[in-house]
């Protein structure tokens, strides 16, 4: 079901997964062409939190991404969160993230009761993914993205807060847990990894019933 939320730049949409009341897991997409490639991956999980566990999810267009009407060029980190929070409130339920890959700079100042990422990127690590595509890209910009020099300059600052952390296989910084499968935000193209997704919509489960015990 899709239904818009309101910030104070506007209104954006929200696509809302399983029940209407309990707790509710909000969805932080990656980034830019990270989030085009792991959109469907996160629905995926939280279709899986809905049907197989009774879990409600969020999966929020957040302000300057996606089909925001907001372009590219105003992008900011300080909207982007305020959109997240705003997603969050109107999501109504006692509200957990689950943050994938750059998403987990979205989520330290929204009012949550626990934060689960998957893959966190912090700040520098995407400013140095975004001038490497500037760089070597065929299109305009960052991979077609416009992005104001300010965004860009607050980017070293953006950190990543506590959170359970689970990463793939092979990956040595610190963790909770290593699971396996791909890393579906190098693939060229949009994928899903249905088992990844499963495995990944259980941890969560398990993690936000003990943290409602």
């Amino acid at each position: 079901m899709i239904e818009p939320y309101d910030w104070a730049g506007g209104r954006e949409a929200m696509v809302r997964f399983g029940p209407g009341s309990g707790p509710v897991v909000i969805a932080a997409l990656p980034l830019f062409e990270e989030a085009n490639r792991m959109r469907g991956f996160a629905a995926t999980i939280l279709r899986s939190l809905a049907e197989n566990h009774g879990i409600a999810g969020v999966l929020p267009e957040l302000p300057g991404t996606g089909e925001s009407l907001i372009p590219s060029e105003r992008i900011a980190i300080s909207d982007l969160r305020a959109g997240f929070a705003a997603a969050a409130r109107t999501a109504g339920g006692r509200a957990y993230s689950m943050a994938l890959r750059s998403g987990a700079l979205l989520d330290g100042s929204v009012v949550i009761r626990r934060r689960w990422h998957f893959a966190p990127q912090p700040g520098d690590a995407l400013l140095r993914a975004l001038r490497r595509i500037h760089r070597t890209g065929d299109a305009p910009g960052y991979g077609g993205h416009r992005l104001p020099d300010t965004f860009l300059d607050e980017l070293p600052d953006c950190h990543v807060e506590p959170a359970r952390t689970l990463r793939l296989e092979g990956d040595t910084r610190p963790a909770d847990r290593l699971v396996p499968g791909r890393a579906l935000w190098r693939e060229p193209t949009p994928d899903n990894d249905l088992v990844l997704a499963t495995l990944l919509a259980d941890d969560l489960a398990a993690w936000v019933r003990m943290c409602e015990a």
